[in-house]
């Protein structure tokens, strides 16, 4: 049987089963990451702004302050969606030292968005409402999310994990690669 007639009819299983596991894999990875980022980031702004321009303005003065503890609220959501969903297949045992390097990443992430805001506002002297958020929670969080992801994905969650054993795709007669979830072919190469 050929690729044509397994396929035929589906274009979009035949467009599938041509790109190659290991990409299908990091695609997956990254919606998964930019998912989890996603809920972090509405954290993140939604805390800093709470904080800075929220009912009694408790931290109105101190942008700095407002921005760290809204990222560090924001890291305690990241690292459990990025340990148990994101990178499930390469957590380790270990979930304190994944944890210690999870904090020490996100806090070399969280400089860049703190350091955006300092020239930003202290600086440049753009203090309004929208110049903080535009340099702290656009400029910085892109910087924050290129470090995070290769960080986590190289420094933090290194081990196999609790991946299942298979190497190789297993692929039932008459099915593509398209029709065996991901889960199931067993860990790409790296």
């Amino acid at each position: 049987m050929t690729a044509s007639t397994v396929t035929r009819g589906r274009p979009l299983a035949a467009v599938v089963d041509r790109v190659p596991r290991a990409l299908r894999h990091r695609a997956a990875e990254l919606a998964r990451f930019g998912s989890v980022g996603a809920v972090a980031y509405v954290v993140d702004v939604g805390l800093f702004n709470l904080l800075r321009f929220g009912p009694g303005e408790l931290l109105g003065a101190k942008p700095l302050t407002a921005k760290i503890i809204a990222v560090a609220v924001a890291t305690l959501v990241a690292w459990i969606g990025n340990r148990y969903w994101t990178f499930a297949d390469r957590r380790s045992t270990n979930a304190v030292r994944e944890f210690v390097a999870f904090v020490l990443v996100n806090g070399l992430a969280m400089s860049a968005a703190v350091g955006c805001l300092a020239i930003s506002h202290y600086v440049l002297d753009l203090t309004s409402p929208l110049a903080d958020n535009i340099s702290a929670n656009v400029v910085g969080l892109f910087l924050g999310t290129a470090i995070r992801y290769l960080a986590y994905r190289h420094l933090v969650f290194t081990g196999v994990g609790h991946a299942p054993a298979a190497t190789s795709a297993t692929v039932p007669d008459g099915q593509t690669n398209a029709e065996v979830p991901l889960e199931a072919q067993g860990p790409p190469a790296n």
